[in-house]
């Protein structure tokens, strides 16, 4: 009972643990493995979130929000993230990523100077039809279900952005692979890239489209998410590192702060009077700070997300912290 009152008492249980997710594991699945840890090491039961799908078949940054900051979750939804992929030529498959069966082949390889002039084509505003294997709902049922099931599933275009595209070299690549993208005149067998994207976009359809308008097809073989929102792997452990600091009762080193998910907002920093009647809902007024939101605090404790307004401040998300 004292171990359990001394483990409620432990600070940085509410914030962020940036997960280097394995492949084969699904977010779900990973968002469990932060719950066993929390009870591993005693720790308070709380709230536990994503910010963010990451495909079994993909690897790389996974925030999970704990407590309080499962209220920013939502935020980490609508944020940029940073992958690295790569597409295979010559098959699609129906899922198209490594997991599915080939719906689709082709005898055409592009060059290295054919896959460099498409990929303008591709950055910036672009249509995109979603994978008919993912997550989306039509007429209440994920588009995965039904696809299973062999039924036809039309899912319509959607706009997303593109902020940058390019080829990198990848340690993932055959090295007679790397050699041939530096040979212009030479058919490529695949091709790794990176690729900066807004919230919506789906790495498996933008390989789909690139392959198509170079004349030919292809799936991604290797996708790992390297950034999300502000996390990046810098900020990312392993499964084993993870368990091993909820035996040793340590998260707290690796668990980082609510306002780490909200680097690009500014702080504002309130009295007690101010916080209080923030967290009784209520706003202020004459707030000289500019129009905008904010992460309004006492001290180093965070009040709330709030936004203010012609000198009005009100909340946007509470912390009962």
């Amino acid at each position: 009972m004292v171990e359990r009152r001394q483990a409620a008492k432990r600070p940085g249980v509410h914030g962020w643990i940036i997960l280097d997710k394995p492949l084969g594991l699904g977010s779900p699945q990973a968002v469990s493995a932060v719950k066993r840890a929390l009870r591993t090491g005693g720790y308070p039961k709380l709230k536990v979130g994503h910010g963010g799908t990451l495909d079994p078949l993909a690897s790389g940054v996974l925030p999970v929000a704990i407590g309080e900051a499962t209220k920013l979750a939502g935020r980490l939804l609508d944020s940029d993230k940073v992958y690295e992929f790569t597409i295979r030529f010559g098959e699609e498959t129906d899922t198209l990523d490594a997991e599915g069966k080939v719906v689709r082949t082709s005898d055409v390889r592009p060059t290295s100077a054919e896959v460099h002039a498409a990929l303008p084509r591709f950055t910036g505003p672009i249509e995109q039809i979603p994978p008919r294997f993912s997550a989306l709902k039509v007429d209440g049922e994920r588009a995965y279900d039904l696809a299973r099931t062999g039924a036809e599933v039309e899912l319509s275009a959607r706009r997303v952005t593109v902020h940058d595209l390019r080829v990198f070299a990848s340690s993932h690549e055959p090295i007679e692979l790397a050699r041939n993208r530096d040979d212009a005149k030479a058919g490529l067998e695949s091709i790794a890239l990176s690729a900066h994207v807004s919230k919506g976009t789906y790495i498996r359809s933008l390989a789909r489209d690139i392959a198509r308008a170079l004349g030919t097809v292809g799936h991604v073989t290797y996708l790992r998410r390297i950034k999300a929102g502000p996390f990046t792997l810098d900020h990312a452990i392993s499964l084993d590192k993870l368990d091993d600091l909820a035996k040793g009762h340590a998260l707290e080193q690796v668990c980082l702060p609510l306002r780490a998910g909200l680097d690009d907002i500014p702080a504002l920093s309130l009295t007690p009077d101010q916080a209080g009647l923030l967290r009784r809902g209520q706003q202020l007024v004459g707030i000289a700070a500019p129009d905008g939101q904010c992460f309004a605090m006492l001290g180093d404790v965070p009040v709330a997300l709030a936004e203010v307004q012609a000198g009005t401040l009100r909340v946007v998300r509470g912390f009962n912290l």
